[in-house]
């Protein structure tokens, strides 16, 4: 019988396969988890852009419709403080923009926000008591941490870093995920805001695997067996998988995004940081091109986005996706035609048998 080659973080989540389910905020659900649960994976629900209820409610459908663990995912970023002046200086940059579309310049900028981890949340970690918490951008402070412990819930975090992983086992980590530079979404660094100490995964997984003594969960660029079984042989205990399920039928991405994704090669992704203010993978779009893809005026996380809602809502009708982010990582060119449930199984099938010839 063929065998993972290192069952810890099977035997710490109590889940059959080593298959972690990306938290990816906006593009997966409720539908996503049952799927990637009743495989034999860990689910994950993002809860950053959703209000306590209706975390109560996706948690309910998830656990009606299966018995797995769940992972509840939460942002612990630091709200900006208020800045007119940024945000002035950010829409008038985009003012060309509102005039082509059509757009009221003047009318208030809607708000852009992502729901930090802080006290409100917790208590509604309290109520649900998921087996796993997973944060992005560090830890909460510890005393947080600790009410999330005392819950049951064993807790992991992302790095960037060889630092931010040493930081994150100091700091009451159960598991790191060791988030390579190819990964799609919101990078996890918290260290540092410099991308040049951003690491790719084939480097950083042995590197942090090596530097502390909980398991590691390696990201980013995995989308396939060989990938799943490479991370294994670098010293990963799991791996957490985001852009492969965009493929899915239970991921809830627009028309627009899922054509992006269907039609896209691994060349045509870039570190962004216009459509929130913080630095994230995406498929090159217009206004990446034009602005270029990292701008010193885009306002600090997650305020970036509120001015480009407007312009979203007028060019997406059009079928343009110019002005919306487009989320994939590096290995958005390895495409899938399953559902979450099937490609995760044959992903474990495929990886197995990788190791099998190792």
């Amino acid at each position: 019988m063929i065998a993972w080659p290192d069952t810890r973080l099977l035997k710490l989540f109590d889940i059959e396969l080593p298959i972690l389910q990306a938290p990816m905020a906006g593009a997966s659900g409720s539908a996503m988890a049952i799927a990637v649960g009743n495989a034999g994976g860990l689910p994950s629900l993002p809860c950053a852009m959703l209000s306590a209820e209706q975390i109560r409610e996706e948690v309910g459908l998830i656990r009606q419709h299966t018995r797995a663990p769940l992972n509840l995912n939460f942002f612990c970023h630091v709200s900006p403080a208020p800045n007119p002046e940024s945000d002035a200086r950010w829409k008038t940059l985009l003012q060309p923009y509102y005039q082509e579309l059509g757009a009221d310049f003047d009318a208030p900028t809607p708000a852009s926000n992502r729901s930090p981890f802080d006290n409100a949340a917790c208590e509604l970690v309290e109520e649900l008591k998921p087996e796993v918490v997973s944060f992005h951008f560090g830890l909460p402070d510890a005393a947080l941490v600790a009410r999330v412990h005392a819950t049951g819930a064993k807790i992991i975090s992302s790095a960037t870093t060889v630092a931010e992983a040493i930081w994150l086992e100091q700091h009451g980590c159960d598991a790191i995920i060791a988030m390579g530079y190819e990964a799609g979404g919101h990078r996890g660094m918290f260290l540092s805001d410099q991308l040049h100490t951003q690491v790719g995964t084939l480097a950083l997984v042995p590197q942090i695997a090596d530097a502390v003594d909980v398991p590691v969960i390696a990201a980013g660029g995995i989308a396939d067996g060989r990938g799943i079984a490479a991370a294994f042989i670098l010293g990963a205990s799991a791996v957490q998988i985001g852009t492969a399920y965009l493929f899915c039928p239970q991921a809830k991405v627009t028309a627009l995004h899922h054509k992006a994704l269907r039609t896209s090669t691994d060349s045509q992704t870039a570190l962004t940081n216009i459509f929130t203010g913080r630095p994230a993978r995406g498929i090159v779009n217009r206004i990446m091109r034009e602005l270029g893809p990292i701008s010193a005026v885009a306002p600090a996380f997650p305020t970036a986005g509120g001015a480009l809602i407007p312009l979203r809502a007028k060019a997406e009708p059009q079928g343009d996706d110019g002005f919306m982010n487009l989320w994939a990582g590096q290995a958005v060119g390895i495409k899938h035609e399953l559902s979450a449930g099937d490609l995760t199984r044959q992903l474990a099938i495929d990886a197995l048998e990788k190791l099998a010839r190792h």
